[in-house]
């Protein structure tokens, strides 16, 4: 058996930009990336603290120390810039593997979401 656990979360970023005419996902800074241990095109979960909304979509590389939170296609619709979002990804294990599993949590700066 198999269960789901909290892999890693990017807690408290606010959203650069959107860009509707994309074809979807979100774009996370690379350094954010790399230090949450998300890679790209793996599922997220996204959590807007500003109107509630929760969605799933799949992460891109954006510009390393940049701090890009970019919303594309439509998830776009489900923020607008300077909304704060909490960004979680998760993994399936055993439950052996679970109680030793630590998750990557991240707390940024989340007026410019670069690490503190």
């Amino acid at each position: 058996m198999f269960i789901e656990l909290v892999k890693s979360k990017i807690h408290n970023v606010s959203v650069t930009e959107t860009n509707l005419n994309y074809i979807g996902s979100i774009s996370i800074d690379e350094d954010l990336m790399d230090a949450a241990g998300i890679i790209e095109n793996e599922k997220v979960q996204v959590l807007n603290i500003n109107n509630g909304e929760r969605f799933d979509t799949y992460v891109i590389k954006g510009e390393r120390g940049s701090g890009q939170i970019c919303l594309n296609g439509a998830a776009a619709r489900k923020a607008v810039v300077g909304d704060i979002l909490i960004i979680i990804s998760y993994a399936s294990m055993t439950p052996e593997e679970a109680k030793n599993f630590k998750p990557k949590i991240l707390f940024p700066d989340t007026r410019t979401n670069k690490l503190i």
